[in-house]
């Protein structure tokens, strides 16, 4: 079975917001057993959008639309499909007393004509209710196909989706049962792990496939079965994985569950009890903000200090400036010198330290553009590694955090 986005909206063809949308339904679908064939952006213009839905259509089961449900007069979507099921807009009772309870409860602005006619819905179309806004989701069905139109906004979107979209679509239509399995790896190439495992790869039945997903240092296995038995689909992936994990033992860091490697190890910090702290120059704070972006990031991660100048390393961290003038701020002796400081001021288990030439200068040190010095201090040692990332600024400071997690979950896996 097969579906098309259709994403609705000027602001994303001219780059304005970029479409988190499509993702999230993409991969909302495949987990139920669709595949989408193709994903469409068009501008709030009417005819642009009737063609789109014409040809979604003609190479899709199901249609989903985001976008143009809001209240203004460029939000055309509603009238718009009305108009493709030859069909008029009628005012939904349901939507208005939703959109009444939330002007009451949190707009505290007088209801507007614009914002009650946001009740009015095709008269073919089923509403899906939209709890946390105020434009509501339409399921309309012509010639045996299904179209879903949802607001544009992404937590509006994705609630809609996982509460009612998935839900009456498996109702709907018999899925096949699919099974993903990530498995995420660091420190090897994507080529290179493929010639390891290429005769495991080659042998797995027909209903598996393996797709590489490599970033920076680090890769991501994705085996996908897909079959009507669930018991087959099981006990198959199960098999696969124990035959191919002794053959990555070395670079396997863990399963991924649609999670970060930050994720992952802010799990295992919080299993064990243990703790973080981070002290960065080059990476300008990057790996604190890959922590804490996930919540509950305070049970295991105690703070951070970016000092990015020498005067920075100096002051907060303790720096001896002889140490400094010595061996320079890019260094191995000033990187572990900055994680043994960072362990002792917020008394954590573990601490990482950078320090290096993102570029385009090299500043006061005698390394090229592209090192990067990475130390990581436990309570009973401190030791770092040297690196060579490129002379691509951005990429240089992603792979020094991409690296630095790496080393964090294998000393974390060694407790």
């Amino acid at each position: 079975m097969q579906a098309e986005i259709i994403t609705i909206g000027d602001e994303i063809l001219i780059g304005q917001i970029v479409d988190t949308n499509s993702a999230f339904i993409s991969k909302s679908l495949n987990k139920i057993g669709v595949s989408v064939y193709q994903i469409t952006s068009v501008q709030d213009d009417k005819n642009h959008i009737l063609k789109s839905l014409r040809e979604a259509e003609e190479n899709a089961d199901i249609i989903i639309l985001t976008g143009g449900l809001g209240p203004t007069k460029d939000d055309i979507t509603k009238k718009t499909i009305a108009e493709y099921f030859d069909d008029n807009l009628v005012q939904s009772q349901a939507v208005l007393e939703n959109i009444q309870f939330l002007w009451k409860k949190y707009i505290r602005q007088e209801l507007t004509q614009v914002n009650i006619d946001q009740a009015l819905v095709p008269s073919k179309a089923t509403v899906l209710m939209n709890m946390v806004g105020s434009a509501p989701g339409m399921w309309l069905e012509k010639n045996g196909k299904v179209f879903i139109s949802l607001p544009g906004v992404p937590f509006e979107m994705k609630a809609l989706i996982e509460q009612t979209v998935i839900p009456k679509l498996r109702n709907t239509f018999k899925f096949p049962y699919i099974l993903h399995k990530t498995i995420l790896t660091y420190g090897l190439g994507e080529s290179s792990l493929a010639a390891r495992i290429e005769k495991w790869e080659d042998n797995l039945p027909e209903f598996m496939k393996l797709a590489y997903l490599p970033n920076l240092g680090k890769v991501r296995l994705r085996l996908s079965a897909n079959a009507i038995d669930k018991t087959l689909v099981d006990a198959e992936m199960e098999k696969q994985i124990a035959l191919l994990l002794p053959q990555i033992e070395d670079v396997f860091v863990g399963f991924e569950a649609d999670e970060s490697i930050e994720a992952i190890i802010g799990k295992q910090l919080s299993k064990y009890g243990k703790t973080l702290a981070t002290a960065e120059s080059c990476t300008g704070g990057k790996i604190a903000e890959s922590i804490t972006v996930n919540a509950g990031a305070s049970k295991y991660f105690k703070g951070s200090i970016v000092s990015y100048t020498k005067e920075a390393k100096i002051n907060l961290l303790d720096i001896s400036e002889a140490l400094i003038e010595k061996y320079s701020v890019v260094s191995r002796e000033v990187t572990e010198a900055m994680a043994l400081s960072a362990l002792k001021k917020f008394n954590t288990d573990f601490a990482i330290a950078t320090t290096g030439n993102a570029g385009p200068t090299t500043d006061d040190t005698t390394e090229d553009v592209g090192i990067v010095y990475i130390a990581l201090a436990t309570k009973d040692e401190v030791y770092s590694e040297k690196f060579m990332f490129g002379n691509h600024r951005v990429k240089v400071i992603n792979k020094a955090v991409n690296k630095a997690f790496e080393m964090l979950q294998k000393e974390i896996l060694k407790k």
